[in-house]
């Protein structure tokens, strides 16, 4: 039976099976196939050739210690300016006492991110740190965007390496991907023109490898940019993966416009979303790890995406974050799972459910429903 009836789908999976380096070109291709099915099966392929069937999660909380931020990013539903109803900073105390709960649920991860919030100094953030570390060392405190450490270098007047330093001291483990949204000018100065650009977004990452941490990437897809937007997007990373080596996971983030300044768009399709996951798990071909997020891809599709190349649901994400409070497409911004339904999920759709660490060794413990 043949491949696909696509030609250019044909020759695409000519290279892959031989190992080649897809181009610009073909990842253009490859967005532009309508036979979805074969553009899936040759993503699947790839990622069963790295994973095999294993499917990982985690057990994580999401962390916001604050929502005040002056970037304005249209597409952003999160933040809130200092006078505005629902904006808040966390004290340490509430912090601590949601880690605590987070403990007490289970969780292995701390996922922390917030606004760009100039009320504040930069020992808040230290402290923060210091103290969760010192409460629940077993936590591993992933935090701190590359807009976040670009925001205090520039806001604090330090040096990257000094911000990042004090940091690590401090108690950073790791750090997410975000604030990449969409590398490509003129589109990034669109949407969020108040945030670091593309080099310094690369150029923080890796400085943060080479100071020995590891560290995600993300795209936010399915709002005003173009295909061609996203393809840049993916070789940027990867050829800054092919310099500093320090990117373990790569999260293609559905835009979601409900609450933002670009409400009046759709949002990505389903199809648009598998197909999203499957480019980039065969353009990245330097990332071990490509995730389907499913609070923003929804659980159902998130399984689906499995089979398109992702080998990763993230975690069962115990509190509301940035993310997950804004752009939610589960009924009720329902952001929660317990481990047991997480697993569920991946097995039905075929796979070996594998809970991880941040940094992807396995874990083993009984076989327990953190609610």
């Amino acid at each position: 039976m043949q491949f696909s009836h696509d030609p250019k789908l044909i020759d695409i999976a000519v290279k892959v099976n031989a190992g080649d380096r897809l181009s610009f070109a073909d990842a253009v291709a490859l967005f532009a196939t309508d036979d979805l099915p074969a553009l899936g099966k040759l993503a699947d392929l790839v990622r069963r050739q790295k994973h095999g069937r294993v499917t990982y999660f985690n057990v994580n909380r999401h962390l916001n210690p604050t929502n005040i931020c002056y970037a304005d990013c249209k597409f952003c539903g999160f933040y809130r300016t200092p006078r505005q109803p629902g904006a808040y900073t966390h004290n340490l105390e509430e912090s601590l006492t949601l880690a605590g709960r987070a403990v007490r649920e289970g969780a292995t991860e701390l996922h922390i991110t917030g606004g760009l919030n100039t009320k504040l100094p930069f020992s808040y953030f230290t402290e923060l740190l210091s103290s969760l570390k010192s409460h629940y060392p077993q936590l591993h405190l992933k935090a701190f965007t590359m807009v976040e450490l670009d925001h205090f270098a520039h806001f604090y007047k330090m040096d990257d390496a000094e911000v990042i330093q004090q940091l690590i001291q401090a108690g950073l483990d790791s750090c997410p991907g975000g604030g990449a949204e969409i590398f490509r000018e003129p589109t990034r100065s669109m949407i969020c023109a108040h945030k670091c650009d593309a080099d310094r977004w690369l150029d923080l990452s890796g400085k943060v490898h080479a100071a020995g941490l590891r560290t995600n990437a993300t795209m936010l897809y399915g709002h005003i940019e173009s295909i061609e937007d996203r393809v840049d997007h993916l070789i940027r990373l990867r050829d800054q993966q092919d310099k500093s080596g320090g990117f373990q996971c790569f999260i293609p983030l559905a835009f979601y416009p409900p609450d933002t300044q670009l409400a009046h768009l759709p949002g990505p399709s389903g199809v648009d979303s598998l197909k999203t996951i499957a480019v980039s798990r065969l353009m990245l071909d330097n990332f071990d790890h490509v995730k389907a997020y499913w609070v923003m891809l929804g659980k159902r599709l998130a399984q689906i995406a499995l089979h398109y190349g992702a080998n990763d649901l993230d975690g069962t994400i115990t509190e509301g974050g940035e993310l997950t409070e804004s752009y939610s497409v589960e009924s009720n911004n329902e952001v929660k799972m317990s481990n047991n339904e997480i697993i569920a999920l991946i097995e039905e759709a075929g796979f070996e459910a594998v809970e991880r660490d941040t940094l992807y060794n396995r874990l083993e413990r009984p076989s327990v429903s953190f609610a």
